[in-house]
């Protein structure tokens, strides 16, 4: 005889609205206005009305400017900053001539995307020999966009004439280059070069190789019990080490955060011409603690909302057109809806975000905390990856007008790599990376040599052997020209 038995279980379901919100939640502000405009030509059940609410208190707001009642409860408060929807056509004011391109502020223009193999090359350029740089090429040119060799070293050997020690160093050099573990062969080779690298600056939980050597397919919050049992160690250990892989590794180091990108392997359409920002932080006055002012922006003027008089004549529609007016009511409703649910987020993430790094927002790179995007979304309690698409292709301009990524924020290296490029500054003589590794876990910095090498790589500094006082002055010449024409 059968039995059936009913247990309920609670599943994660991507409902639509879900869906739409975290589809709207990385568009740009320009995107985000393509994708209003193509709705509004479309659906007639949606409207564009000239007024203004605030997101908050929906109040009725007369000009583009913070709401006065929600601002008022911030006052007593310098480090919270004032955080409001603003009209994204304020931003940047265009001139009636079309695309003139004199009007534009110098640092309008957007940075030339650079590709992965051209990344890792400057990188590792100043440790090649010259007659090594074409298979370096011959490697980087076969790593796919997850980050993977796609051809064996030997055939690469073999087709270079040379042998196949000399191809290994080329890899193993590439492979410890950022982000690390490209070059590898599969996802357990780049986690085991990621774990060792990290090992030299953070604690790495003792079982976390040979839970990477058992495979990567137990290295699943399903698979804890069997993860366990392999290793000989209980549950709680392993869902330890289970989540210390998850936060700081990455199977597919292709598709890391490198440089100032995400993802920059994969590419689709054109890029914008000029670089709008998304978010524009300001200070509200020229005092020391007056608080900043994070303007978002909106890509349109006024209050998107469901027409109500297309719902007045739903009720009326005839017969053949009553379910397809029905279906236009309920996308006006749901865009309205996740439009607004997009708003609320990004003004929660920049509410917090802008009070953690302040001081780097006013003072520049070395000032920078270390925080990642995980660690923001348990504080803000959304999951990470809300928090990724919020970040994702977003650009802020800071109070000194430069416009940076939203990623930026979440640079954990960027201070340590300010401070190592005011080192080299500053050298009398040539200094090697393990003195200024030295010198940088006495500024409270504590990095290994490697690291060293690496960061100095990113920023594109030559190592100690290529360093001297004749390159240094000839890059300090034309300053000295500059001084001598201004006096």
């Amino acid at each position: 005889m059968l039995l059936q038995r009913q247990k309920p279980l609670l599943r994660p379901q991507t409902t639509a609205h879900l869906a739409q919100t975290m589809a709207l939640l990385e568009l740009t502000a320009v995107e985000l206005r393509q994708k209003v405009e193509a709705e509004l030509a479309r659906n007639p059940a949606l409207e564009l009305i000239d007024e203004h609410r605030c997101p908050t208190c929906h109040k009725v707001l007369f000009n583009n400017k913070p709401c006065p009642t929600c601002t008022n409860t911030l006052s007593g408060s310098p480090e919270q900053p004032i955080v409001y929807l603003s009209c994204h056509e304020d931003f940047f004011t265009r001139s009636n001539s079309g695309s003139n391109t004199e009007d534009l502020p110098d640092d309008n223009f957007a940075p030339e995307r650079e590709e992965l193999p051209a990344y890792i090359l400057r990188q590792i350029g100043p440790e090649l020999l010259v007659e090594d740089r074409p298979i370096a090429v011959h490697i980087l040119t076969s790593i796919n966009e997850d980050g993977f060799l796609t051809i064996k070293p030997i055939e690469i050997a073999m087709y270079h004439h040379v042998p196949i020690s000399k191809v290994e160093k080329i890899v193993n050099l590439i492979q410890h280059a950022d982000p690390l573990g490209v070059g590898s062969q599969s996802p357990k080779e780049a986690l085991l070069i990621q774990l060792e690298v990290l090992a030299e600056s953070l604690v790495v939980p003792p079982q976390a190789e040979k839970a990477i050597q058992a495979g990567i397919e137990l290295l699943s919050p399903h698979h804890l019990p069997e993860l366990a049992k392999h290793l000989s160690i209980s549950t709680s250990q392993a869902k330890e080490i289970v989540r210390f892989i998850s936060d700081n590794l990455n199977p597919f180091p292709g598709r890391a955060h490198w440089g100032d990108q995400i993802n920059a392997g994969v590419t689709g359409g054109e890029e914008n011409t000029f670089h709008f920002p998304d978010i524009i932080i300001s200070r509200l006055s020229e005092e020391v603690d007056s608080p900043l002012v994070v303007e978002i922006a909106m890509p349109f003027y006024g209050t998107l909302r469901v027409n109500p008089l297309f719902r007045e004549a739903l009720q009326q529609a005839p017969t053949e057109k009553s379910e397809l007016w029905q279906e236009d009511l309920e996308k006006a409703t749901l865009l309205v809806k996740c439009l607004q649910q997009r708003n609320h987020t990004i003004v929660r993430l920049m509410q917090r975000l802008v009070v953690i790094q302040r001081e780097f927002i006013l003072y520049g790179d070395a000032w920078l905390k270390p925080i990642t995007r995980a660690e923001l979304a348990d504080e803000l309690e959304v999951h990470e990856s809300t928090m990724s698409r919020a970040v994702s292709d977003k650009a802020v301009q800071l109070p000194n007008r430069r416009i940076v990524p939203l990623s930026m924020f979440f640079d954990r290296s960027l201070h340590v790599r300010t401070a190592l490029k005011q080192i080299i500054d500053q050298e009398t003589y040539t200094l090697s990376d393990s003195q200024i590794a030295e010198l940088l876990s006495g500024m409270g910095y504590p990095v290994a040599r490697r690291t060293v090498a690496k960061y100095r790589a990113i920023e594109g500094i030559l190592p100690a052997h290529l360093r001297n006082r004749s390159y240094k002055s000839n890059l300090m010449l034309p300053q000295h020209n500059e001084q001598s024409v201004a006096v």
